[in-house]
């Protein structure tokens, strides 16, 4: 079986925390290997046909600070024939214009450069006004609020990874 690859950026340890807990949902580490963006290389994205991009909206709608200082690199590298599936970290009731922003400007980049997303998810069920990760009145990838919605984020991931099972053919 293939493995995916993880990548995520934290600043405050929840992308982190949760990129562990979809890992484990999927099996462990013997199907998905988790790396850090600030320690990564563009050569670590050609090991795997199924990527899953971690990142948390930071300030007003930006990027969490690694996964922008990799942004511009994220042009050396060939999605094509990847499956991108995306989750995200942020606050919906302090940011509800921005909420999941980032999650929205990783997947326009990621699939211009060539990435199939996959794992779009409901906007059903959370509050906010805009949002730049919104296609087609979904979500782009799992939308996780630690900040109002802690609850939830277990019963989310579960739900994700069984439906991202099926669409990377697992």
């Amino acid at each position: 079986m293939a493995k995916i690859g993880l990548i995520y950026g934290t600043q405050t340890g929840n992308t982190q925390t949760e990129a562990e807990l979809i890992q484990k949902e999927f099996g462990g580490d013997s199907i998905v290997d988790i790396y850090d963006i600030s320690k990564v290389e563009t050569s670590d994205f050609e090991n795997y046909s199924y990527i899953i991009i971690g990142c948390p909206t930071w300030n007003i709608g930006e990027l969490q600070d690694d996964w922008d200082n990799f942004f511009d690199e994220l042009d050396n590298i060939d999605f094509s024939g990847k499956k991108v599936a995306y989750f995200g970290v942020g606050d919906q009731n302090g940011y509800p214009d921005s909420f999941q922003d980032a999650m929205g400007i990783l997947e326009e980049k990621i699939s211009e450069l060539g990435g199939e997303t996959v794992g779009y998810r409901s906007t059903e069920g959370y509050d906010f006004t805009d949002s730049k990760a919104v296609r087609d009145g979904k979500f782009v990838g799992l939308a996780l609020d630690e900040d109002n919605q802690s609850e939830l984020t277990q019963q989310r991931i579960k739900t994700w990874v069984a439906q991202l099972k099926q669409e990377f053919a697992f």
